[in-house]
């Protein structure tokens, strides 16, 4: 049974200059903006939200709920963390304990009008590449049979793209998929499997390519600030990226549901400009009172992508850069927790 709540709705006040705990954190993460409670107001039926407990998902779905009360969000995943779904149902999120590989129990769940997908496997990909491709493949497969009525907005990652000169500020949705290593072959296998499902049935979807996104306890900034607080070495050699603030991703993803496309098409979701990384590691440098130290030399491509089209549909992102660099210094610098899985993004075999 859903618990009925009444949470605060659109972003109103000022940017907070950091954080008191996790709860502030997980609040701000998932307040949606006027834009988006107007664009749900707007958008016909239920969402289910499949993959729901990763990182990411409880406050997607918790954003989704505070935008609309009164619609019907479903979170679905096998909900393997202790206290995750009690925690989604007292926001008033519906949520199924589900495997999305059983394609018998996928067939059960509730047919929504509104899809948003996160399922997906990248960490470990190396050592078991045969999960990946299944998780990236094979589930998204059945998601886009079953879901062929609804609208799906799937994610995706910017690493089905080719390396980049940083000088162009990357790719942009025209440019073909040229994967490296198995997570990224795996992803473009995904949105393949959504592009086939589209295209077979008329069923209207976006493709998120999704950029670095930024929340306190995970991210690049977050990896490039503990390596300059313990006195690591910086691999310098990708010396760009795209970061954008979590909340604003996840407002792009839920805004993009009125923006979906027949066949499904890819969208960018990222910053507005490319982050050096030396430039950030010199600013942590200098707030922390640390010298960073550096290994490698930056190379002229990146895994970097231009996101005009969704800053055409959805303006600029409302947490700005430094903004961002002032909330994880301050994080770091009070020890507060961490989900200790670097990000990876400084890897250039496309190994996980």
């Amino acid at each position: 049974m859903t618990v009925a709540v009444s949470e605060p709705s659109p972003a109103s006040a000022p940017l907070p200059a950091r954080f008191a705990d996790e709860d502030h954190l997980e609040d701000l993460l998932s307040t949606p903006s006027q834009a988006l409670v107007d664009d749900f107001a707007r958008l016909d039926g239920d969402l289910i939200v499949l993959g729901v407990a990763g990182k990411v998902g409880p406050t997607l779905a918790r954003m989704a709920k505070r935008a609309a009360p009164t619609k019907r969000v479903i979170g679905v995943a096998r909900f393997s963390e202790a206290g995750l779904a009690e925690q989604m149902t007292a926001w008033g999120i519906e949520t199924i304990k589900c495997d999305l590989l059983d394609a018998d129990a996928v067939a059960k769940l509730p047919k929504t009008a509104n899809v948003v997908y996160m399922a997906g496997k990248k960490f470990g990909t190396d050592s078991d590449p045969s999960f990946a491709w299944a998780m990236n493949t094979q589930v998204p497969a059945t998601i886009a049979r079953e879901f062929k009525a609804s609208r799906i907005v799937a994610f995706s990652t910017l690493c089905v793209y080719p390396f980049a000169p940083v000088v162009s500020h990357g790719w942009d949705e025209r440019v073909k998929p040229g994967p490296l290593g198995d997570y990224a072959n795996s992803c473009v296998g995904r949105e393949r499997a959504f592009e086939y499902g589209s295209r077979t049935w008329g069923t209207p979807g976006r493709l998120i390519r999704l950029n670095y996104a930024i929340d306190m306890r995970y991210g690049v900034l977050l990896d490039i600030a503990n390596w300059v607080w313990k006195g690591e070495p910086i691999e310098i050699d990708t010396g760009h990226a795209s970061v954008i603030w979590q909340g604003d991703a996840n407002e792009q993803i839920l805004r993009s549901l009125l923006h979906c496309t027949t066949p499904t098409s890819p969208l960018n979701v990222g910053g507005p400009e490319l982050a050096s990384v030396r430039m950030v590691a010199e600013w942590f440098g200098q707030r922390f009172g640390k010298r960073p130290i550096y290994s490698g030399s930056e190379q002229p491509t990146a895994w970097v992508n231009n996101t005009l089209q969704a800053q055409r549909l959805f303006g600029y992102p409302r947490v700005p850069l430094a903004t961002l660099l002032d909330w994880v210094a301050d994080w770091v610098e009070r020890g507060l927790p961490q989900h200790n899985k670097p990000t990876g993004y400084q890897v250039r075999a496309g190994a996980f």
